[in-house]
């Protein structure tokens, strides 16, 4: 079915939730013992996995209802290759009469639901949980949902959700990898505000997205509450726990920066963590202020093969920082690459996973122009050596817009190059198109016009064509949906390989680092 239409989400207000009158008790009664009998589970058709119909992720979210909040408990054992024990609430509105609520959840196991405050039974179908209330809910409704589970970080890494790191644990979630870990409507269309109760040994450290509202200690353990004051798409999701340090500073405007970093690798990495601030002013001078309530690194001691902008807390490899054969302009570039993600991707991320060009493709473009002024390749150098390789992205990837579905059992091949200097290509040839003044004046009214929202590959072409005052339908056509690579703006001379055989296992593109580009 088609994805649902987003705007931009407001602080969380009043819902009507349903009042157990006398009839409806009777009416719950009555389906108790139908329950009991199997006469309701007759009359619905069998528990299957639903999806909201993303071309790329067909079974991935669900119908029927938008998420206002998700509290996740989680209770780490203080061992990482042992389950957590899990308890995740969520609050969501309604927007279709519901006898069942599908959520995205997979590699865990249940205990117990709750809807309303009332048992529920639930059965396993494909990567969904399907819960059936005692008593269907109404559109219009405001519903919570427990779940009693446990989280596993067991299983092979390239599948995604936890992280196993030399001390403890941190998230990788995207592009669907969240509800490997909680109970979700695991797609980034619905985005919403996050509570995270983590409770371990200690002797550790637990930090999450958004901000501490509280710590406390009993016996032997401690839990740690973090808050987003943002609302935020589940791949963004971010816990760490281990032998970890809290660095806190200011950047600017006061805003609060915390970087988390190994204790014993503290003083080695300061060096780097002090950069933050400046990478955070060169980007707002160029696209407007910070959207969120904080920011920072995760260095994880780690092998994960790329970085990820998680939201307020951008997860890193400590190799990136540790290995002397990366040049500084590089890991600097690098670092703003998954900062600018907090505007591109993050603040506005996508409806659909193929408009995932939007993310990667402004990140990279940002990345580069950093480079640029660090010492790395011009902007211009980089560009032409991505245009000489476009068609052959093309071919192997699909354009930008229209990427092909990742290869069977390989989700993260998604990420391939098309999407990352194939689709800053695109933005160069866009600026060159319709000028600097009206590209920037673009870029800042993009961030500022879908904060905290998500947007659509249309919803940037027709702002570009209203900013620039000029038709763009041809020009975006051939840029970002055409086979092959169209004439470069202002450089007539620039010209694409022939493409090679496609490779349709190609992985994320930063594998090895040897592409320059990161998550």
């Amino acid at each position: 079915m088609p994805l649902p239409s987003r705007t931009p989400r407001k602080p969380l207000v009043s819902v009507p939730r349903r009042k157990a009158t006398a009839r409806a008790r009777v009416l719950r009664s009555a389906v108790l013992v139908a329950l009991s009998s199997g006469l309701v589970a007759a009359a619905l058709p069998a528990p299957g996995p639903l999806g909201i119909g993303d071309p790329l992720f067909p079974h991935l979210g669900n119908p029927g209802y938008d998420v206002l909040s998700y509290d996740i408990a989680l209770t780490y054992p203080g061992r990482n290759t042992e389950p957590l024990a899990g308890v995740t609430t969520i609050q969501a509105l309604a927007t279709d009469d519901l006898r069942r609520i599908n959520l995205d959840f997979t590699h865990g196991t249940v205990s117990a639901v709750t809807v309303e405050g009332e048992p529920a039974t639930w059965a396993s179908s494909g990567e969904d949980l399907v819960i059936t209330p005692a008593e269907p809910v109404d559109r219009g409704d405001a519903v919570e949902i427990t779940v009693t589970h446990t989280s596993d970080p067991r299983g092979p890494a390239a599948s995604g959700g936890w992280v196993r790191t030399g001390d403890g644990l941190a998230m990788a979630n995207q592009a669907d990898a969240a509800h490997r870990v909680f109970p979700s409507n695991d797609h980034p269309s619905d985005k919403a505000y996050f509570t995270f109760r983590i409770t371990a040994p200690s002797t550790l450290t637990a930090v999450a997205n958004g901000l501490p509202s509280g710590r406390t200690r009993e016996g032997a353990t401690t839990t740690w509450t973090y808050r987003t004051a943002h609302p935020m798409a589940t791949e963004l999701a971010q816990v760490s726990i281990g032998k970890s340090t809290v660095v806190h500073r200011e950047g600017p405007h006061g805003l609060p920066v915390r970087d988390v970093v190994r204790t014993a690798d503290r003083d080695r990495l300061e060096p780097w963590l002090r950069r933050t601030p400046g990478h955070l002013e060169w980007l707002e001078r160029r696209v407007g202020p910070y959207p969120f309530e904080n920011y920072g690194v995760l260095i994880a001691d780690a092998d994960t093969g790329f970085e990820l902008e998680t939201q307020t807390l951008s997860l890193f490899e400590r190799d990136l920082f540790t290995e002397p054969g990366y040049p500084e302009w590089y890991v600097d570039s690098v670092m703003v690459h998954e900062l600018a993600h907090q505007w591109f991707g993050d603040s506005v991320s996508p409806r659909a996973w193929s408009d995932l060009w939007l993310n990667e493709g402004h990140a990279t473009w940002y990345e580069a122009l950093y480079a640029e002024e660090k010492g790395g390749p011009s902007l211009e150098r980089r560009m032409k050596a991505a245009y000489a390789a476009s068609d052959d992205w093309r071919a192997a990837g699909g354009p930008p817009a229209a990427p092909k579905p990742p290869a069977p059992g390989e989700k993260i091949s998604l990420f391939r190059p098309v999407v990352y200097d194939g689709a800053a290509l695109a933005l160069y040839a866009l600026r060159h198109e319709i000028g600097t003044e009206a590209f920037e004046r673009l870029e800042r009214r993009w961030v500022e016009d879908h904060r905290d929202g998500t947007a659509t590959t249309a919803d940037f072409t027709a702002l570009a064509a209203e900013s620039s005052g000029r038709d763009l339908t041809r020009f975006f056509a051939d840029w970002l949906y055409a086979a092959k690579t169209p004439p470069m703006p202002g450089h007539p001379d620039w010209r694409s390989r022939a493409p090679r055989a496609a490779d349709p296992g190609a992985g994320r593109a930063l594998a090895g680092r040897s592409a320059v580009k990161p998550g």
